[in-house]
């Protein structure tokens, strides 16, 4: 999962314009937005022209701070029949361990849920703060091992295991095999 392959570097200009526009239909202002998000005004200006490498933790507090799904940054128009290869689709990465997440479906209007699939390697666990109120996650391990669930109770999954847990409260990802895959289903309320 090197950065620097070119397929595996963050969407910049769909980002930016969807911060923007997110933005604008909040009616709130930059300042106001990296205030609730905990960013510099300056970080989230370069994320919203298009510039700067965001983390997948700075993109989910921005959405946090926006009250809006993570897949509304990354949600492109895709035709009814949609197939995503495996390495395609925007993907993001952890600024904490070696975790990326790859958006597969976004919640269509009406729909309260998004498909990831999940690439992640042993080293240090990927650490979520707790989502929006009432947002449940759903995982399968397809590949490798892994501890996922609340930080104060994960569980251990193998390939083929599922758990399903509130994501409103501090929850974690951390791969204890190499080539660890799973598919992760995000609930919204």
């Amino acid at each position: 999962m090197s950065d620097a392959d070119p397929a595996l570097k963050p969407p910049l200009e769909l980002i930016a314009a969807s911060l923007r526009a997110e933005r604008a239909r909040a009616g709130l202002s930059l300042t106001e937005v990296a205030r609730r998000a905990g960013l510099a005004k300056s970080t989230l200006s370069q994320l919203e022209s298009g510039t700067g490498n965001p983390s997948l933790e700075t993109l989910w507090a921005l959405c946090v701070a926006l009250e809006i799904p993570f897949s509304r940054l990354l949600a492109v128009s895709r035709p009814q029949v949609q197939v995503i290869r495996a390495g395609e689709g925007p993907a993001i990465g952890s600024a904490q361990s070696d975790y990326r997440a790859t958006l597969l479906a976004a919640s269509p209007p009406r729909a309260r849920r998004d498909v990831y699939s999940i690439a992640a390697e042993p080293g240090p666990q990927r650490s979520s703060a707790p989502h929006l109120p009432g947002v449940v996650e759903h995982v399968v391990i397809s590949a490798g091992r892994a501890l996922v669930g609340t930080a104060d109770e994960p569980v251990e999954l193998h390939p083929g295991d599922y758990i399903c847990y509130p994501a409103d409260v501090p929850h974690v990802f951390h791969a204890q095999e190499p080539g660890t895959r799973a598919v992760l289903v995000s609930e919204h309320p």
